[in-house]
């Protein structure tokens, strides 16, 4: 859909429809206050009529409004005053949108960024607006073929700025928000994909693509020959259950100055996840095929990055493979080397995410990062601990931890620091090898990064476990795109945007 900023006189605005809030106890907004103005009263004597009280997602269509150019106004029912925060904003947004999409407006312009909303800037508003609006509209219909699309659907939608002095800002924001809006797109069409479509290959041909799309990106895809060579016993040795081959997905963006330390983003990139030998229960197993969620999001990052063209040097690393069962397959008990050299011994076979990511982290060091993120749907413990709110975050780095929690914050995508202390380590200890891919039953989350953690000593680390953030079960089954919008808002802040 595209988007625009408008401002100057709202009643002269020619729109198909102009949306425009209503708080509770019929209190309108201060931009439909102009309006009712323009009309003469005529909004307050609707709402007179008991129509529309303004509660919480109320919506009221009225046609011919005298003074008023737009062919139609939606009121909208915003509630409390005080109790307008960014989530119940998020909610009205896709409700209004998923509306008109349905309609016949084609194009309309929302009058609600400029409402006051709880912890909700301008900017971040129009941020909220669009990728809430985006969630509202999108379908995965790649593997249907009958869609019915609607008949007149939504295409244009205004965002209106009453202060001129704020366009400029709004402007960036619609501009950012586009960016982070095409690669959540992006992230969730990849995950949606099935096993059998998105394996390994398919992920490494999708980043090519991006790369031809984009000319500042080079990628670079390492097959199994090549990772043999560089000792990744640990990555392929998940993948040798599996007839899909392996890939080793490189993206570097050079956008920022030459020679400066670039943010590397580790994405967990397992494109289906039987369990391997350790296999799996039945019930709900359709759902690995999101273990790929990680690499995902970082190819999605990585594209939002390129659209706003950010000033920094930025590369994503994607270890792709799948875990399934086979005679060559790992099994408990073996144990197997990783590029650092640090042996391993695997008791449980479903604990592959990390021994695929090790050996990518490990892999990371020859960029000489400023910091490196891990992303990774990685451990059931963390959607136990967490739900589905937010994401698990670790890091060896209290800096970096401060800068991931300050984003999520600001872009609405929380993350929920856990703790990385010594004393969780004990609990990999092997008595046949430097460590065990398992810690027990307490605390997955925490020991799952305290693994990781042995392959950075040499950078700044943090790891982000998305287990239950990535994707939703049940009815509304099918990925979040998270956590894109919290690292595309960590870089813009790097870049001093």
């Amino acid at each position: 859909m595209e988007y625009s900023i408008k401002s100057g006189d709202p009643a002269k605005q020619r729109t198909p429809c102009l949306i425009l809030g209503v708080f509770a106890k019929r209190q309108l907004s201060p931009l439909a206050q102009q309006l009712d103005r323009a009309s003469k009263g005529f909004l307050q004597r609707i709402l007179k009529r008991g129509d529309m009280a303004g509660e919480n997602g109320q919506q009221l269509m009225l046609y011919d409004v005298p003074g008023i150019q737009a062919e139609r106004i939606l009121l909208v029912g915003l509630g409390k005053p005080r109790e307008l925060n960014r989530k119940r904003y998020a909610k009205i947004v896709r409700s209004v949108v998923k509306g008109l999409n349905e309609g016949h407006a084609i194009e309309a312009v929302l009058g609600l960024g400029e409402v006051e909303i709880d912890d909700c800037t301008l900017p971040q508003a129009i941020r909220e607006t669009i990728l809430s609006a985006e969630e509202s509209l999108y379908r995965f219909t790649e593997t249907k073929s009958d869609v019915k699309k609607p008949q007149r659907p939504l295409k244009r939608l205004g965002l209106f700025v009453q202060d001129r002095r704020h366009l400029k800002a709004a402007q960036r924001a619609q501009s950012q928000a586009q960016a982070i809006a095409g690669g959540v797109k992006l992230t969730k069409d990849l995950a949606n994909l099935p096993g059998n479509i998105c394996t390994p290959s398919y992920l490494a041909d999708r980043a090519r693509q991006l790369g031809r799309e984009h000319g500042k990106l080079k990628v670079r895809i390492l097959d199994e020959k090549q990772m043999a060579k560089l000792a990744m016993g640990a990555l392929l040795s998940v993948s040798r259950g599996s007839r899909q081959p392996a890939k080793l997905i490189v993206m570097e963006y050079q956008g920022g100055k030459p020679g400066a330390k670039p943010v590397v983003l580790v994405g967990k990139g397992l494109t289906f996840d039987a369990g391997g030998i350790s296999l799996k229960p039945s019930a709900a197993m359709d759902e690995m095929k999101y273990d790929m969620c990680g690499g995902a999001s970082v190819i999605g990052t990585l594209k939002a990055g390129l659209e706003m063209e950010l000033p920094i040097n930025l590369i994503g690393v994607v270890p792709a493979s799948e875990n399934l069962p086979d005679g060559d397959a790992n099994k408990p008990g073996d144990i197997v080397t990783s590029m650092s050299g640090q042996t391993i011994e695997i008791l449980n076979t479903d604990a592959e995410g990390r021994l695929i990511l090790c050996d990518a982290l490990t892999y990371s060091e020859r960029f000489e990062p400023a910091v490196v993120i891990d992303i990774a749907t990685l451990t059931g413990a963390c959607i136990v601990a967490l739900g589905h709110q937010a994401s698990g975050l670790m890091a060896n780095n209290e800096a970096l931890a401060n800068e991931l929690l300050a984003a999520g914050a600001h872009a609405g995508d929380r993350a929920w620091q856990l703790p990385l202390w010594d004393a969780y380590q004990e609990q990999l200890d092997s008595n046949f090898a430097d460590m065990a891919n398992i810690g027990g039953k307490g605390a997955g989350t925490v020991t799952a990064a305290c693994f990781l953690s042995r392959y950075t000593k040499k950078f700044k680390w943090a790891h982000l476990d998305i287990a239950g953030t990535a994707w939703r079960s049940g009815t509304a089954k099918g990925a979040t795109g998270r956590p894109v919008p919290l690292l595309t808002q960590f870089l813009l802040k790097r870049c001093g945007q």
